[in-house]
């Protein structure tokens, strides 16, 4: 009977370590970088349509970060709201409020910034990203994806992107855009180029109900 007991007990060691692996990479994590520069700070109500469309879709376990781009985005001092939900459905309610306050007030108070260092965010939630242990990772890119970087900072680097999906959203056009569209085309294949160069997968989605199935998946 002992012999039987020891038996068993090592059989279902293996399979406690399984379900242990299984629920870390069924966490899902979401880092978002806002643009904040110039007259893109128009586009802010609708980057809080998406965040509370988010915050909707999250569930127990899972990481929701939003970071605002600026003109040196690789620094934790940009992460405006992050969040790993409890397991406690009270509790996960309560610091979704919390995180909706947040960003109500950074798009009430934020100030347009002179650059837009996209690169550098995507390296921010990258690491956050990594340390946080998620088994599914997006990164949102509110953008227009027109990078400018300050004169002295390099962001001639690549991104290791393995295992991530990258979605650019709300792409608008320029209005050098409608003048040539080359500038619009040539603009989404650089940064598909990158993520993809990267290991990650790229999409671009400018229809908030497409963004459903990233959630399910």
């Amino acid at each position: 009977m002992i012999k039987l007991f020891k038996k068993m007990l090592f059989l279902t060691i293996p399979l406690v370590t399984v379900a242990c692996s299984q629920q870390t990479s069924y966490s899902k994590g979401v880092y978002m970088l806002i643009d904040t520069s110039g007259t893109y700070t128009k586009e802010l109500t609708q980057a809080q349509r998406i965040i509370n469309f988010t915050l909707a879709k999250i569930n127990p376990g899972d990481t929701f970060v939003v970071a605002r781009v600026d003109t040196g985005s690789f620094s934790e001092k940009d992460i405006v709201q992050k969040q790993t939900f409890e397991d406690r459905p009270s509790m996960a309610n309560q610091q979704k409020r919390l995180f909706r306050e947040g960003i109500n007030n950074f798009i009430e108070e934020v100030k347009p910034s002179a650059y837009t260092d996209i690169t550098g965010g995507m390296l921010q939630a990258v690491e956050y990203m990594n340390e946080a242990k998620s088994g599914v990772k997006t990164i949102l890119i509110f953008s227009d994806l027109k990078e400018e970087i300050q004169a002295g900072y390099n962001r001639d680097i690549p991104i290791n992107l393995e295992g991530y999906r990258v979605i650019a959203i709300n792409v608008t056009k320029l209005r050098s855009d409608n003048i040539d569209p080359v500038e619009y085309l040539d603009r989404l294949d650089k940064w598909r180029n990158k993520v993809e160069s990267g290991g990650g997968e790229w999409q671009v989605i400018n229809d908030l109900e497409r963004l459903e199935p990233i959630f399910s998946s």
